[in-house]
């Protein structure tokens, strides 16, 4: 489809204009005109184009009416897929990037205002006092971009304010796709400060104070030429390759808050940097500043460490050092503390089909990928603004599109490459792979044609591609090139009680327990609702592993649950297990046991883990006198063993030295270290397609791998009962290591399991 050889775009219609253009206009009659003839074939004649539009309107309406009302939903629902598959049908836009026509300001009264400084800002209320002391700044040009919530009077001395009105009639395309009444306008305003002369944009909203009034204070405004600090910054450290997101609030000081778009799974990470790195400054093309008072964080946080209607008050450290971000690691970046110089205003594009709390960290990401291809990179600076908290939250169901997607999306972004000759070009691809993999729609694909097609038509010129760091070897960092900095433990909240001394050495026992796990992969199958409590489920166990892979009966894409059958999951998690080849580890969970991890630091994870010692769990059966279901498995078993390489058969005959009888194990909970996974595969290759049950094929598995001798008997002491007694309360214990069975089917019951859990890590309490 060809999106760039069109006009100007119409300007699309603001609410008031549509109701005006929906009144009927009143024609005067004349009195004396000339009479109709009524002849029937004459009118028939001429009006039969007419007659046959209101034919086919007729029968298009009965025919839709008959497939609702005599019930043949599966015509109806084909031919409602038939559309939809045609209405999502992603084609990559042609763009002749040649043949752009420039568009110039000829409407709005500041048609001859230039400004080489920014603040964009979109406003849906009266100015706020904080954006009054924005007008304030010395040398920065404030821009107010309104949307339909915007009062008709706005106005404010020392500010440039677009309505909706005024935003339709500068001829940009993006405006054909921004929805009315949200802040994502803000992308008109973009493209009118470019059009206007800008090289530097700050990013903000109509609630943050600069402190002590200077933008340049904190940022680095000046990159190249007089004022420009050429300094050195420092740098995380590359030496993981696999550490893809940075949490850069520990760093600043507070090591318990994260930004709003850290994947949740990354929230315990809280340790320190060992070491830094250094990078010369000037190309820190995007520069993300902290906030302080309200920090930018996500519902999760927001709602689960207030204490009524306290306002946040949360203070970073304002003497740290800013620092970079290497190619490879991303930081979430948001929409109202951000400064983008010129070789970045590209990535000021913010997306339209997410949701409202998801676009400008999609966007962000999005920018990071591929600030690298020109040889940019993001450096965070310590407090810039200060937001003030106006106690007014917003639903979960906002966020939806980062909680499900960010860590996916991060992945991705990664191991992404192009072999595109030009930045735009590159631009775009990415745009379209990002609408294939499903992180944003086609719609976000057209708008990203439109926003670059924009920039060109402004006069903005495409920066030049450098080659990637990521694709070159990346030299050893020595010890005369790590640089060391141990940021300070500032005063946070939990729940409204400031952190104390006992709250850190809590977080010493997280960092200790996402030490010893971080390299497991946590594998869990949930029997309950995962609509309910597979976020919660991420929440709880994504502190401690690596990642939490969860399973269901039903799959739910949206919630990242893949589809699995527990009676054959064990043939399922060599696909798991190939996916994290760097894994140390795999733990095995159903969601009817409580993992009290604090209480497995002393297992070997060298070894195999299982419940052989629980006797309720693990038991030898008797091929005779038992059911038909029993002998069938049994005589599986027998067929399996006897066709196992010489290594497994003899230590499965160890320890089952009868034919006539096999292990069963409810399988609840177990453990494989990396050392076994090979083994592993090849049993389940000897399966095969034989229907044997998962409750006898890991206890078979098991005693074919190792002697049960070398078992780690971490789950030997684990509370084990058959049925639950009347009182969970009473049934659960912190000092346990597993809990069976536990049945969590709601948040309110997700509530009660973590208060109960506290009591081995009390920082759970942060989660309710």
């Amino acid at each position: 489809m060809l999106v760039q050889d069109r006009a100007a775009p119409a300007a699309p219609k603001s609410p008031k204009t549509q109701i005006r253009a929906s009144l009927p206009t009143l024609h005067q009659n004349h009195r004396f005109s000339e009479p109709k003839s009524l002849d029937f074939s004459t009118w028939a004649s001429e009006n039969l184009y007419k007659i046959f539009t209101v034919g086919v309107l007729i029968v298009t309406v009965a025919a839709f009416l008959f497939l609702y009302n005599v019930g043949d939903s599966a015509a109806l629902l084909c031919f409602k897929n038939t559309q939809s598959e045609s209405l999502q049908a992603l084609q990559f836009p042609r763009v002749d990037w040649g043949s752009v026509a420039g568009v110039t300001d000829k409407s709005s009264p500041y048609a001859s205002f230039r400004s080489e400084r920014w603040i964009v800002v979109s406003v849906s209320s009266y100015p706020s006092e904080s954006l009054k002391n924005l007008v304030k700044l010395k040398g920065w040009q404030v821009l107010a971009i309104g949307n339909s919530r915007t009062p008709a009077d706005w106005r404010l001395k020392g500010a440039i304010f677009l309505s909706l009105e005024q935003q339709a009639t500068l001829g940009f395309r993006v405006v054909d796709y921004l929805p009315y009444d949200s802040y994502v306008r803000k992308s008109v305003g973009y493209l009118f400060a470019i059009q206007h002369g800008a090289n530097r944009i700050f990013d903000a909203d109509d609630r943050g104070e600069v402190i002590d009034g200077d933008l340049g204070k904190h940022f680095d405004v000046e990159l190249v030429g007089e004022g420009a600090r050429q300094d050195i910054i420092l740098q995380y450290s590359h030496e993981n390759p696999n550490r893809t997101i940075i949490n850069p609030y520990i760093h600043f000081g507070q090591r318990s808050v994260w930004p709003r778009g850290l994947p949740l799974e990354n929230v315990g990470e809280v340790g320190h940097e060992e070491f830094y790195t250094q990078v010369f400054g000037g190309k820190q093309l995007i520069q993300q500043g902290i906030s302080n008072g309200l920090p930018d964080v996500d519902s999760v946080f927001y709602f689960t460490r207030k204490s009524g209607l306290e306002a946040f008050d949360i203070r970073f450290d304002a003497h740290a050092p800013k620092v970079a971000l290497p190619q490879g690691m991303m930081v979430p970046l948001n929409s109202f503390n951000t400064m983008y110089h010129s070789s970045a205003f590209w990535g000021l594009m913010l997306p339209v089909s997410v949701s409202t709390m998801a676009s400008d960290v999609l966007r962000g990401y999005w920018a990071q990928r591929l600030l690298w291809e020109i040889g940019g990179y993001v450096v965070v600076y310590p407090p810039t603004v200060h937001r003030y908290d106006r106690i007014e939250a917003y639903p979960f169901s906002e966020e939806k599109d980062l909680h499900i997607n960010v860590g996916r999306l991060i992945k991705f972004l990664v191991s992404w490459r192009s072999s595109k000759h030009r930045l735009f070009e590159k631009i775009l691809e990415l745009s379209y792979k990002m609408a294939e993999e499903g992180f944003w729609a086609d719609k976000d694909v057209m708008f990203t044609a439109a926003w670059l097609q924009d920039l060109l038509s402004v006069g903005y010129q495409q920066p030049r591609l450098m080659s990637l760091e990521l694709d070159r070897p990346r030299a050893s960092i020595g010890h005369g090139d790590r640089k060391e900095f141990i940021p300070r433990k500032l005063p946070s909240v939990h729940l409204g009680v400031e952190e104390t001394g006992t709250v850190n050495y809590e977080i010493g026992n997280l960092v200790r327990w996402r030490k010893n796990f971080g390299n497991v992969v946590l594998i869990m199958f949930c029997s309950g609702p995962v609509e309910r409590t597979a976020l919660e489920w991420r929440l709880l166990y994504g502190r401690i592993f690596k990642a939490v892979v969860i399973l269901s009966e039903q799959r739910n894409p949206d919630l990242a649950v893949e589809e699995g059958h527990l009676d054959q999951v064990y043939k399922q998690l060599p696909t798991i297990f190939n996916r994290f080849t760097s894994a140390e580890g795999f733990m095995f969970l159903q969601d009817d046991t409580i993992l009290n991890y604090w209480n497995l630091l002393q297992a070997d994870k060298s070894k195999l883990w299982i419940t052989d010692k629980v006797s309720n769990s693990w038991t030898m059966v008797s091929v005779k006198g038992n059911s038909d279901w029993f002998s069938k498995q049994g005589e599986l078993v027998k067929k399996v063993v006897s066709s196992m390489p010489v290594h497994f058969q003899v230590s499965y005959k160890e320890a089952v030295n009868s034919q006539q009888s096999f292990a069963i194990c409810n399988s609840e909970v177990f453990y494989i270290p990396r050392r076994f996974v090979t083994d592993y595969d090849d049993l389940v290759s000897l399966v095969g397609d034989l229907d044997i049950h998962h409750n006898v094929a890991i206890p078979m598995f098991f005693l074919s791998m190792d002697s049960s001798q070398n078992f780690d008997s971490v789950f030997s002491t684990m509370i084990y009962k058959r049925k639950p007694p009347s009182s969970n309360s009473t049934f659960y214990s912190a000092q346990a290591p597993a809990v069976h069975p536990w049945n969590v089917s709601s948040e309110q019951e997700f509530i009660k399991l973590i208060r109960l859990m506290a009591e081995g890590d009390p920082l759970l309490m942060e989660l309710v």
